[in-house]
């Protein structure tokens, strides 16, 4: 399986080995459809300015979001396969870590390519039972998998809370 890294944004440094690996690692976990194998995945690294318009455009919701998919047929000709992309909000996902007790940035980066990957797959979180099902399936891959760092921390750049922010 391919997995190609777009690192759309500057402000945080993220290993892209690292991401490579996990998504490489969640694809062996997660059932594509009808067991079609996984062909190609592409992963854009993006912030809150980097993931809006595409959220806009691919969903039709204003502002950021924590993860988009995308998923496209083979083009004729091709091996089939699972096809997608993966739009990921690194700056949500440090945003976000704090939040959760225990909880690292590293790990709110790996839940979200953990969810982006489940969607890759078919999966709905439509409701609140859908959406329960995909997290509990998504806790236990990551439980499954030996993650590594991917932010590389000595790299991060802090940044001043945004409006609507809590403390």
């Amino acid at each position: 399986m391919r997995v190609a890294i777009c690192h759309a944004q500057r402000r945080f440094a993220v290993d892209t080995s690292a991401v490579r690996r996990l998504v490489r690692g969640l694809a062996g976990l997660a059932r594509t459809p009808a067991e079609r194998p996984w062909q190609e995945v592409t992963v854009h690294l993006l912030d809150d300015a980097g993931i809006a318009p595409v959220n806009r455009a691919v969903l039709g919701h204003e502002g950021a979001t924590d993860v988009i998919t995308q998923r496209y047929e083979p083009i004729p000709g091709e091996a089939d396969g699972l096809v997608g992309e993966l739009f990921v909000n690194v700056e949500r996902a440090l945003r976000a870590a704090p939040r959760r007790a225990g909880w690292s940035a590293d790990r709110e980066l790996a839940l979200y390519l953990a969810h982006g990957c489940d969607h890759l797959t078919g999966a709905d979180d439509a409701t609140p039972r859908e959406r329960a099902r995909m997290r509990r399936r998504e806790l236990a891959w990551l439980r499954r998998l030996s993650l590594t760092p991917l932010f590389q921390s000595a790299k991060l750049s802090p940044f001043p809370p945004r409006k609507g922010d809590s403390p």
